[in-house]
């Protein structure tokens, strides 16, 4: 199990540390599938697939409701069968530990529907 789900994510006000890009890589190796998008602001991103419309509505009020939990927000993306999920920290404007940490929460919840 990765140490990120054992994590909860922290209040993150202007300032806050970015994950610095060498604890990225590592922090990667613990995340199933996740790319790191620095096409404008550092983006953690991944999507989902599922076998109907269904299933993948499902998946994303269960990232709502991990959303509110932690009280940090994605983008969501949804169609008939993928979802994809961007975290990343809008006051830092890049990657906040509490990005990894809910990315991991995200492929335990992908998990835990199969």
């Amino acid at each position: 199990m990765s140490i990120l789900l054992e994590k909860k994510c922290t209040a993150c006000e202007l300032g806050a540390p970015l994950v610095p890009d060498k604890d990225q890589i590592e922090l990667l190796k613990d995340l199933d599938s996740w790319l790191i998008d620095k096409s404008d602001i550092p983006k953690l991103v991944k999507t989902f697939k599922f076998s109907n419309y269904l299933k993948t509505h499902n998946f994303v009020n269960l990232i709502v409701k991990l959303a509110e939990s932690e009280d940090h927000h994605p983008r969501i993306t949804f169609e008939w069968s993928t979802a994809t999920l961007e975290w990343w920290s809008h006051k830092i404007e890049g990657l906040h530990m509490n990005d990894f940490i809910c990315a991991a929460k995200s492929d335990e919840i992908y998990t835990s529907l199969k």
